[in-house]
């Protein structure tokens, strides 16, 4: 079963890090990456830019309409991905808390629509 693992996090209380600080953050990422990928339950990953470069996009009686920003107002912004491939639930969890963004903002666990 596929799952895509969505981050979230504010981006306004987003950590101030020193060089010295961010440079441990990498190497905590890289080695989350390296472990899934180990494992062969990562099929895809990706960041997003930051929520100010979004643009949403509706249609409303055959006209196209656009907004900059994200979809709905919230206190946390979609900030990246995972796409596992995990044999249950239980497992895309148990991954979903090894990212370190779980430590300061949220994880949503979906499966993806089978087809």
């Amino acid at each position: 079963m596929k799952y895509v693992l969505l981050m979230y996090a504010n981006e306004s209380e987003a950590p101030k890090l020193t060089a010295e600080e961010f440079k441990a953050v990498n190497l905590a990422w890289q080695a989350f990456s390296n472990e899934a990928a180990a494992a062969g339950v990562l099929l895809s990953n990706s960041g997003l830019s930051p929520v100010a470069a979004a643009t949403t996009v509706r249609v409303r009686n055959n006209k196209t309409l656009t907004t900059d920003g994200p979809f709905a107002e919230t206190h946390e912004q979609l900030a990246g991905y995972f796409l596992f491939e995990c044999k249950d639930l239980d497992e895309a969890i148990g991954w979903a808390a090894k990212i370190p963004m779980a430590q300061y903002g949220s994880i949503e666990v979906r499966p993806v629509w089978p087809g």
